[in-house]
């Protein structure tokens, strides 16, 4: 019998070390796919090491687990973020992951024979891969939009990425400019730890949401009515939204005139309220109109009022920063999002995937989750790929 010509062994590379990236690595090592996680920073979950210090997941522990590891009951219903970066650590301990960190990748390119992909990283590797799992992450770089004023302003500025906790702002008068769950979240917590006075300006009114109501998560409730019909769902959620949270109109904070999960397909997840309703009646976070430029020390807001306050806290979200990896590929669409993501590979670039660049309502860490399985069919099942195996 002649030999098997051997092979020379092309792993799958999994670009990121956050959770979506992990759980592909796990997923593909379990199918006896060797994955290789290129990290850039010098740990596995560098963003939630990175998050501010009171956070906790909006999600259920049971549900924001990764596959092949149920999270400890110790942690609690609602995960902190330093016990969901001693996770992920357990977690690539536990799969035996291999992980490389310290490199990043700049770019991904189909390989000169045309087989796999070629990816340039730190120190001028290049790096032949059978398959490539783009895992950088929903909240990769900041983005503070271009006020007119803005490179003149003589405040403090910052974004919410820098934010970690309140004490140095205790006594001060801080606005926080965003009213998502990143913002909402940040000015309940200036509140809280002492600052003097603490605004959040509004452009576009939330819908709020409680997190639990009576022991019931908001996300067994979003898991449910997820696939239903938008219209359906923003019609029962109004009635729910009258029950369940006051009406604070009279505190600038009116109840949206637009749909709950009509909002959710457009991008804006519902605020899971952790104090803000309460802070907002009892007038501990007031409630401003958008911020529309700086003068000088001075922030213009829509209703063409100026304010000054000592800190400006900009919670105005992330942008996926994809353009330079791939974007010349063809594989982002018109605001630099995957045009398709999980088990979906584009059509222009075969065994190329990306997993965690959606928001979806039922939780972020429970779709990854999910897609890590799908991926790791997908490209178990592409025959055409030179996949070495992990010895058995």
């Amino acid at each position: 019998m002649a030999d098997t010509p051997h092979l020379p062994e092309r792993p799958v590379y999994v670009v990121g070390g956050g959770p979506g990236g992990l759980s592909v690595a796990y997923a593909l090592r379990a199918r006896g796919i060797r994955a290789v996680v290129l990290e850039r920073s010098d740990a596995v979950g560098a963003s939630w090491r990175a998050h501010y210090d009171r956070l906790r997941l909006h999600t259920t522990r049971r549900l924001s687990a990764l596959p092949g590891l149920p999270m400890p009951r110790r942690f609690g219903r609602w995960v902190s973020r330093d016990d969901m970066v001693r996770y992920l650590e357990k977690y690539a301990e536990h799969h035996d992951l291999e992980i490389v960190t310290g490199v990043e990748v700049s770019r991904v390119d189909p390989a000169p024979d045309g087989s796999g992909w070629l990816l340039h990283a730190t120190g001028g590797r290049e790096l032949a891969g059978a398959a490539v799992v783009v895992a950088t992450g929903y909240n990769h770089t900041p983005r503070i939009p271009d006020w007119p004023g803005r490179e003149g302003y003589g405040g403090e500025l910052l974004h919410a990425g820098e934010y970690r906790s309140p004490a140095p702002y205790a006594g001060r008068d801080v606005l926080v400019v965003g009213a998502g769950n990143t913002g909402s979240e940040i000015a309940v917590d200036l509140v809280e730890g002492g600052a003097e006075r603490v605004r959040l300006a509004v452009r576009t009114v939330p819908h709020i949401v409680r997190r639990s109501t009576a022991g019931w998560p908001a996300q067994f409730t979003s898991i449910a009515v997820r696939r239903l019909p938008v219209r359906l769902v923003d019609r029962l959620a109004r009635p729910v939204a009258r029950i369940s949270v006051p009406d604070l109109s009279a505190h600038g904070l009116p109840r949206p005139d637009t749909g709950l999960y009509s909002r959710v397909r457009e991008g804006a997840i519902p605020v899971l309220d952790v104090g803000l309703v309460d802070a907002v009646r009892e007038g501990r976070v007031e409630i401003v109109a958008a911020v529309e430029g700086f003068d000088s020390d001075k922030v213009l807001l829509a209703d063409g009022s100026r304010i000054s306050p000592d800190v400006v806290v900009a919670a105005t979200g992330y942008a996926r920063g994809l353009e330079g990896l791939v974007g010349h590929l063809g594989v982002l669409d018109g605001r630099g999002r995957p045009s398709v993501r999980g088990a979906r590979t584009p059509a222009e670039a075969p065994g190329l995937y990306f997993t965690g660049y959606t928001n979806p309502i039922s939780g972020n860490l429970r779709e990854m989750a999910i897609d890590a399985q799908k991926i790791a069919r997908a490209v178990a099942g592409d025959r055409r790929r030179n996949v070495s195996r992990l010895p058995v």
